[in-house]
């Protein structure tokens, strides 16, 4: 074994040198053969790019001369595919090469492209060093592509990332090298590019924002002119001033980096900040066009849907203007035919949508007659405070959503402080107790918003308002419950609104339906999503709540919004003026700076804002000022509802409409005693409706009683029974009353049977038993016995001894005569029982009625007869 073994080693040892040169030749193979693999495949990918490059460059478009130097107007579409606005015709001030002034050229090459001069249709070398100074510098500080690559990106291409568009941009800008010098095609990049609201071109640019022309500038003009078109809407002096100075700050820095000017000359424009030499906002009025507040917010959505200029991408628009409901809301705003203002300068803010969409079917920006373009108050208005309209959003909506109240929760009105201590009032200084959560909101009463604000809790009432598009952050007080919150315009208020009538599907409001770029194939699409913003219960609830605010109730304050035959929900809305403020500007106490009015039908919604632009100008209590929001509202959902169907709001399965006893707390079922006049119908989220029957109005049957005389003991006994004992403790409330005109009151007694002794002849007993607990007591039950009369012998006349054939017929007629006696007596002795039962029908059966063939029977103790006392039944029935 050990010979084999040492063998087996000798082989080993022979076989190991082998192995080592096999080895050593492996690793050149291998290297050998991936050097010529990526060769390979780089030809490969070499051949395939060009080929791709060469079939992506041979549909590009040909270089046009005029499309080169002018921008193409883009075109606005309505919602029936009709254009109604071109944009993009605005005069602009072309300046040739020559008339450029080399400070100016100096400034923008070193924003944009710093060695125009050396490279040619594309920069690779600028490519490289553009990432590593956005990295090392911030974002901004350079950008990747060339002059003449933006010149031909802005002309012909859109700003999708793709191969494609990569390839004929590179194509195109070889192309425009190749047959314009590179001072013609600086000439065009400069009155071409875009510089902001709504102006192309330097020379435009520096006469709008400075007022200047090129040779006019000073150094930080020019820097800021330079660095715009970058990002122009984000660097816009006027709406971004923060940005655009930073902006200014880099160019200059770039500007010295690049030696255009010295150190000393940088520091000193940094210094100098834009807004000092800006021509004031108001000043800058673009030129109107047709329906221009509606056109303001398409802008602003194509702007946000990408890299889009709407002045000079030749883009097709396709908005959702209805054009009728837009003439009629201007006719309403700059005419006296339908609305009638107290004056000329007074605003309003109007916007309308699709309740079920969220599109924007018509926008009434301002009131300005001469400078139409002013602030947009439908859309743009920040500064001004809801009031009461944000009460469904911020707390019966939250409190529903997330508490499960109903419509008829209770609150109390009554004077109340927020959790610092500082009082809060309702508009009319007044209170008016307990009340449901529908009362509260169609009155519009302060402090029981402020409790519902306050059982949500600011957190969950904040989340709720975000789900309908609000953002208020950290800022966010109890004072909010009331309508003390800003950035609330009429668009994003109409945009809520509309949640509630849509089944609480969000759809946040628009104007874009898409947009076709210029090559006519590619559409880019608005992507608004719906979103369930709040529980379907929560929606027709509240919706259900702001039906009675447009209703006849007392109290209801959207009365004068009324239309007759449509079924709407709506809010009305108005805001304070501090103690401070009316002393400040001179008004009165019941004057408001702000009237607000929001309502919506199952097709449309409309939020309305009015007021002055200076908050100090009121509007006047005791005037139609405060009337108007409605007024315009009113009139535009009756213009646009006419002629078409308006379906009431559905209840859904989740909610139950169920009866509850008014006044109840918590809710109770009312039972079959509550009178129809204290029986309400209010909405419950399913399996929340009361359970409970309510006791208040419930009544103690009466108790049934009889009575009867026992001859041999001469008394009278009455006994009384009651069939809803049912283990609860009754008493029972006795009276005895009689004929002779005595009255006795026994109490409350635990008893149930009451004897009367030493009964008198002739005399009538009554008695009156309640039955009473707690809370309640019958109606009485009675009983009535008559004691017969004693009887005396009757001694015969003598003048009938003579004829005693007429005397034996007296004496059957006596015999009768007490017949009727007895039958009347046995009535009297009979039993009162069974309360309310008629005479003749009490307990005993036959005591008290007629005897057979006896049409006329006599009355019971005719010779004494029974004075009337406290009602009773007949012989033997009892009440």
């Amino acid at each position: 074994m050990a010979e084999n073994y040492k063998t087996r080693m000798e082989r080993r040892r022979q076989q190991a040198p082998v192995k080592k040169q096999k080895t050593k030749k492996k690793p050149k193979k291998v290297i050998k053969t991936i050097f010529l693999t990526c060769f390979l495949i780089g030809v490969a990918v070499l051949i395939a790019g060009a080929t791709t490059f060469a079939i992506y460059a041979k549909d590009a478009p040909p270089l046009d001369k005029v499309l080169l130097i002018d921008p193409v107007a883009s075109e606005v579409y309505d919602k029936n595919g009709d254009v109604f606005a071109v944009l993009g015709t605005e005069k602009r001030d072309y300046v040739d090469y020559d008339h450029i002034p080399k400070k100016v050229e100096d400034a923008v090459l070193a924003a944009e492209d710093v060695r125009f001069y050396q490279h040619g249709a594309m920069d690779f070398r600028r490519l490289g060093g553009a990432v590593l100074a956005n990295i090392t510098r911030g974002f901004g500080a350079e950008g990747g592509s060339t002059l003449t690559q933006q010149i031909v990106k802005k002309t012909y291409l859109s700003d999708e990332k793709k191969l494609k568009r990569k390839a004929q941009e590179a194509w195109l800008s070889y192309k425009l090298e190749q047959n314009y010098t590179k001072q013609q095609i600086f000439e065009m990049y400069v009155n071409k590019i875009y510089y902001g609201n709504g102006i192309h071109g330097i020379e435009t640019a520096s006469k709008f924002y400075f007022n200047k022309e090129l040779d006019q500038l000073e150094l930080q003009e020019r820097a800021f002119l330079a660095g715009l078109p970058q990002l122009p809407n984000g660097y816009d002096p006027y709406k971004n001033p923060d940005r655009a100075e930073k902006r200014k700050n880099i160019v200059l820095s770039l500007m010295y980096q690049h030696g255009k000017i010295t150190q000393e000359e940088m520091e000193k424009a940094k210094k100098i900040p834009l807004t000092k030499t800006l021509v004031p906002e108001d000043e800058n009025k673009a030129n109107p066009y047709k329906h221009d507040a509606f056109v303001d917010q398409v802008i602003r959505e194509v702007e946000g849907m990408g890299d889009y200029n709407v002045y000079a991408d030749g883009l097709k628009i396709y908005t959702t203007l209805d054009p009728d409901a837009q003439e009629y809301t201007e006719k309403m705003f700059f005419t006296d035919d339908i609305v009638q203002f107290p004056d000329e300068k007074m605003q309003a803010g109007l916007v309308m949508l699709d309740t079920k969409t969220g599109e924007i079917r018509a926008i009434g920006g301002n009131r300005y007659k001469d400078i139409k373009r002013g602030l947009n108050f439908a859309t743009q208005l920040n500064d001004r405070q809801p009031g009461s309209t944000i009460k469904p959003i911020l707390d019966y909506g939250p409190a529903i959503e997330y508490l499960n109240w109903s419509t008829y929760e209770q609150v109390v009105d009554e004077p109340y402080k927020y959790s610092t201590g500082e009082s809060i009032n309702n508009f009319d200084q007044g209170h008016l107790g307990r009340m449901s959560i529908r009362e509260a909101l169609y009155r519009s009463r302060n402090i029981p918003a402020l409790k519902a604000f306050q059982e949500v809790g600011t957190d969950k009432s904040r989340e709720f308002a975000a789900n309908l598009g609000f953002d208020f952050g950290k800022e966010f007080y109890e004072s909010a419950s009331i309508g003390a919150v800003y950035n609330v315009s009429p668009l994003n208020l109409a945009g809520a609104y509309a949640t509630f009538g849509n089944n609480g599907m969000y759809n946040k409001p628009h104007t874009v339906k898409k947009i076709v770029l210029r090559d006519e194939e590619t559409e880019i699409t608005n992507k608004i999503k719906p979103k369930l913003a709040m529980k379907d219960s929560t929606a027709y609830m509240v919706t259900d709540m702001l039906k009675d605010v447009v209703s006849n109730k007392q109290g209801a304050t959207g009365r004068g919004a009324i239309i007759p035959g449509l079924p709407a929900a709506a809010k009305t809305g108005t805001t304070n003026y501090t103690s401070d403020d009316i002393q400040k500007y001179g008004v009165n106490k019941n004057d408001v700076p702000d009237a607000w009015f929001a309502g919506y039908t199952t097709n449309y919604t409309i939020a309305v804002w009015t007021g002055y632009e200076k908050r100090s100008i009121p509007l006047r209590a005791g005037t139609n000022d405060q009337q108007i929001a409605k007024e315009l509202y009113k009139n535009l959902m009756t213009h646009v509802s006419s002629g078409i169907e308006t379906p009431d709001f559905a209840m859904p399965k989740s909610v139950v409409k169920a009866p509850v006893e008014k006044g109840s707390n918590p809710a109770k079922k009312p039972s079959k005693y509550t009178p129809n006049g204290n029986i309400i119908y209010e909405l419950f989220v399913a399996g929340t409706e009361p359970k409970e029957v309510s006791t208040v109005f419930d009544k103690l049957d009466a108790p049934s009683v009889s009575g009867e005389y026992h001859e041999t003991e001469n008394e009278v006994a009455f006994s009384w029974e009651h069939p809803d004992t049912n283990g609860k403790k009754l008493l029972f409330d006795v009276t005895i009353k009689s004929s002779n005109g005595k009255k006795q009151s026994l109490g409350k007694i635990n008893e149930k049977s009451y004897t009367i002794k030493n009964a008198e002849p002739g005399i009538t007993y009554s008695i009156e038993v309640t039955a009473v607990n707690d809370k309640q007591k019958s109606t009485p039950g009675t009983a009535s016995v008559t004691i017969p009369k004693k009887e005396e012998e009757t001694v015969p006349p003598d003048d009938n001894q003579d004829d005693p054939g007429k005397d034996k017929d007296k004496d059957k007629d006596k015999d009768k005569d007490k017949n009727k006696d007895n039958n009347g007596n046995q009535g009297n002795n009979g039993n009162k029982g069974n309360n309310g039962k008629k005479p003749g029908q009490g307990d005993n059966g036959s005591g008290g009625n007629k005897n057979p063939g006896d049409d006329n029977p006599e009355p019971p103790g005719d010779e004494n007869p029974v004075e009337p006392t406290d009602p009773v039944g007949g012989d033997n029935g009892g009440n």
